[in-house]
């Protein structure tokens, strides 16, 4: 019988057969009906006597053969029940009959069973196909009937590189062909076995090699095309691969920066303050219990008020710059200070803070030489700095560090300084120090602040700030003289002060300490020589007030090390340009001797209380 030509042919020939076995069903069942009906003589036919009847006329059933006993013990098993799991066992199927995998896997049977229906072979050797490669008449049907092509099992064998088969991964992956391409039968037809995964999936499609690669080279052009395009794809998909990978490493990061984050959020400190105790004058001092974080204040203070937590500035400069190490190269602060009229921490307070933490991670042969520091955000005194130093570089003549100041998870100061072994072998020089009278011949700016707040014709806002400034001076740790102030020489704006520090104990400081002191003390000043250079009114309202200042960045660069800051040393501060709400200042340190000690450079913000033109992104919307 000739196969179905067409799959229409098919069908018919399959609903034909499910309707011939439907009518024979039917006419058993009519039999089997008739039987136990009785015939004109009401007695029932032979074959309606059941098997079980007593009557001499009833079927005999065969009697089941014994077991023999040279087999053995052995198990009986209901092979109707058992599974072949295609691995060398049966199994029993206690699972229930899934009609509808049934039904795929008798469809998966049947259109396997359609295209290994093989042809008719003809008596008359003439008719019969030939294999294209040996003339053989012994072709394979299958790829006859499948691919159209001639070919016999030997051919077949002996040449894998047109007649082996491929699986539809293999094309998608060495070939790049597509789904569409690889369903299409004109395109390219396909073998369909059994999946060895399971009967019910999708069958297996199995190309031939040479069909495949004649599409491909048409597709793409040529071989070394299709090799180039590989190589391409191959190369993005590393990209994405790494790309994902960085991905998924950032987010891991990103979610162990929040647990970390987390961990330190949920052990955060927070300072719980005893009473306060007053000490000299009219400053207190109140404890945290837990840490022993110092908070100074002073209730008669208008700016700021006890609210703001101010604290007054300390009696001994080893109390301010004092830090207490943490870790090998990590350091808090333990105790700080507001200014008067400032909005956070004496920013020189920080600067030598800075200093101390980076010199404790330093050889002590090496000394200080330059620092330069930029101030990012204002600082809080209720909270102590964390200082994060690091180690950049260690030379033979010269090490550098890094110092980050942390306050509330923030950044608010970051310092780059520098060491340096001492070289006195070297030859120096230097610009002489300024004629100036002596340090005990000059009147200390409490005194003067004393003396202007004592005049009848002043403000009581103002007499008010200037006996508060005397406070202050008197009980800081610097004391503060002016020599010269607001001289302008060849155009520049110059002021002089002799600055001492309190100590008490200058033999137990070395000249690294010196050099931290010299750090604090340099900050002081800065604003009042910007703003005399601009000619801003400090304690006035108005366009020609001072309305805001503080510090961005401040260098230090140290020349000598035999110094004392107890011994006094003479500021020279000059203010080259100022404007464009910033300002600018030089300052040369001189030891009573007349030796250049260092030199600094500053700016800030100074700003007048003047409106800026009004522009479309500063009016109001509506």
């Amino acid at each position: 019988m000739e196969p179905p030509s067409t799959p229409e042919q098919a069908k018919r020939i399959e609903l034909n057969r499910l309707k011939a076995k439907a009518r024979q069903r039917q006419r058993e069942q009519e039999a089997s009906s008739s039987s136990s009906t009785t015939n004109a003589n009401h007695k029932r036919p032979l074959e309606a006597v059941s098997a079980t009847s007593t009557s001499p006329t009833a079927p005999r059933v065969a009697r089941p053969l014994k077991r023999d006993s040279r087999l053995g013990k052995y198990f009986e098993y209901d092979l109707s029940k058992m599974v072949n799991t295609k691995g060398g066992f049966l199994v029993e199927d206690g699972k229930e009959v899934d009609e509808d995998s049934r039904a795929k896997e008798r469809e998966r049977e049947r259109q396997r069973a359609v295209q290994n229906t093989e042809p008719p072979i003809y008596l008359d050797p003439r008719r019969n196909p030939r294999c294209k490669e040996c003339q053989s008449i012994d072709i394979d049907h299958t790829f006859r009937t499948i691919f159209s092509c001639l070919v016999c099992n030997k051919c077949k064998d002996e040449y894998p590189e047109k007649y082996s088969l491929l699986t539809k991964t293999e094309c998608k992956e060495d070939y790049l062909l597509t789904d569409a391409e690889l369903r299409d039968r004109e395109l390219l037809p396909h073998l369909l076995k059994a999946n060895p995964h399971k009967s019910t999936f999708a069958n297996m499609m199995l190309f031939m090699r040479g069909q495949v690669e004649d599409f491909a080279w048409k597709k793409w052009g040529s071989a070394e095309a299709l090799d180039a395009e590989w190589n391409r794809r191959v190369e993005e998909k590393k990209k994405k691969t790494n790309k994902k990978f960085e991905e998924g490493l950032r987010d891991l990061r990103r979610k162990t920066r929040e647990g970390v984050w987390q961990r330190r959020k949920d052990a955060e400190h927070t300072h719980e303050f005893g009473p306060a105790q007053v000490l000299e004058g009219d400053s207190q001092q109140s404890l945290c219990r837990i840490c022993g974080f110092a908070i100074l204040s002073s209730d008669t203070w208008p700016y700021p008020t006890m609210e703001d937590t101010s604290q007054a500035e300390h009696g001994r400069i080893s109390t301010a710059l004092e830090v207490e190490q943490i870790d090998v190269n990590l350091f808090r602060s333990k105790s700080l200070w507001v200014p008067i009229r400032a909005r956070g921490v004496f920013g020189g307070q920080v600067i030598s803070q800075a200093i101390v933490s980076a010199t404790s991670c330093v050889d002590p042969a090496y000394g200080l030489h330059s620092l330069h520091c930029y101030f990012l955000l204002s600082a809080s005194p209720a909270v102590p700095i964390i200082y994060f130093v690091e180690r950049l570089r260690e030379g033979r003549s010269y090490s550098t560090r890094s110092v980050k100041a942390v306050q509330n998870g923030k950044i608010i100061f970051h310092l780059m300084c520098s060491f340096h072994k001492p070289e006195p072998w070297q030859p120096a020089a230097q610009s002489p120090m300024p004629e100036v009278p002596k340090l005990e011949d000059c009147e200390l700016e409490e005194v003067l602040f004393r003396r202007r707040a004592a005049r009848e014709d002043l403000h009581p806002k103002l007499k008010e700030i200037y006996i508060h400034y005397a406070e202050e001076r008197t009980r800081g740790p610097i004391a503060v003289r002016r020599v010269k102030w607001n001289i302008t020489e060849e155009g520049t704006v110059t002021s002089m002060f002799w600055m001492q520090a309190r100590t008490g104990q200058a033999a137990m400081y070395g000249a690294p300490f010196q050099k931290c002191i010299l750090a604090y003390l340099s900050d002081l000043n800065f604003i009042t020589v910007a703003a005399d250079t601009l000619k801003l009114k400090r304690y006035s309202k108005g366009p020609e007030a001072l309305a805001m200042s503080s510090t961005l960045d401040h260098s230090i660069y140290y020349y000598d090390d035999n110094f004392c800051c107890e011994d006094g040393v003479l500021y020279v501060v000059t203010c080259p340009r100022a404007g464009s709400g910033r300002g600018v200042v030089h300052g040369e340190l001189y030891s009573r001797s007349g030796s250049l000690v260092a030199v600094t450079c500053q700016e800030g913000v100074v700003r007048a209380d003047r409106r800026g033109p009004e522009t479309e992104e500063t009016k109001a919307k509506l």
